[in-house]
């Protein structure tokens, strides 16, 4: 397998875990080509041992482009980290149809058309590693993130697929489940829920303690048992090292424990469960 590249694709590297993973994997020599939609964003990783490059997940022609970069350099893309993504949270009945689209063209459609570009070459190539971030809220849904969950179902869903289709090719597919992370995620799922504001809106109040409870999952109390995006890079590279990885690998105690209970607790009674930390009256 002289011949075979294990160049690595991440999306979504201006923060977070995407940042993190292109440092840890860079760090430990791997070939790593950084992107974001704002190049500029990551323009410091060059320094720091990653190649960059612009890619928008909505953006085919930015798709195309990157891919073609890699394989011209490297023969294939031999890892592809699936990264970007962001969580849209507010009341199902309020959030608007063109958010709902781009939370799906984000998370979901931009992941799948990336991953069907470098697929080609990794065939040839008869080995590759595709990374799929989801997320504990991709095995349970919690209030206010329907849409975000929605994605990150699909996104599980998509992968089992795909792992069966592609393992005769020597290509894995691994799926990535972290609990919260201590990123600029929370920030951003709490201004999706204040762009929603108006005043008269019977979810207010249940809007106003959603912000509350995702700033307590990051901030408060609970933000002890959120983990570093460095813990997640590792666990990303250690899948990717892997011979035969896992294909599930969940981060955090939170994300264990969560998906434990949710699986083992029938509908009703995880409802109950919710209804104890969402205790809000309807207004009509």
């Amino acid at each position: 397998m002289a011949n075979v590249s294990r160049a690595v694709l991440i999306t979504g590297c201006s923060t977070g875990i995407g940042r993190a993973t292109a440092e840890q994997l860079a760090t430990r020599g791997w070939t790593v080509y950084a992107t974001a939609r704002r190049p500029e964003s990551i323009r410091d990783l060059a320094g720091r041992g990653c190649k960059t490059l612009a890619l928008d997940v909505c953006d085919e022609a930015s798709m195309r482009a990157a891919v073609e970069t890699v394989e011209r350099a490297e023969g294939a893309v031999g890892v592809l980290v699936n990264n970007a993504g962001y969580g849209q949270e507010g009341a199902f009945e309020e959030v608007p149809m063109a958010e709902v689209r781009r939370q799906f063209e984000t998370n979901v459609f931009g992941l799948v058309r990336l991953t069907q570009l470098v697929l080609p070459a990794m065939r040839r190539q008869g080995w590759g590693r595709i990374v799929n971030l989801s997320s504990m809220g991709g095995r349970l849904t919690l209030p206010g993130g329907a849409f975000y969950h929605a994605t990150k179902y699909a996104v599980e869903a998509l992968s089992d697929a795909l792992r069966f289709e592609v393992r005769p090719f020597g290509i894995a597919v691994v799926v990535i489940e972290p609990g919260p992370i201590k990123t600029r995620f929370g920030d951003t799922a709490i201004e999706s829920v204040k762009s929603l504001a108006a005043s008269g809106s019977p979810y207010a109040a249940f809007n106003a303690l959603l912000a509350q409870k995702i700033k307590e999952a990051y901030e408060g109390p609970m933000g002890r048992f959120a983990a570093d995006p460095e813990a997640v890079a590792r666990v990303i590279e250690r899948a990717i090292a892997a011979e035969r990885p896992r294909t599930r690998y969940p981060v955090t105690f939170a994300a264990r424990f969560l998906m434990g209970l949710r699986r083992w607790l029938p509908d009703r009674a995880f409802d109950g469960f919710l209804r104890t930390q969402f205790p809000v009256s309807a207004a009509r």
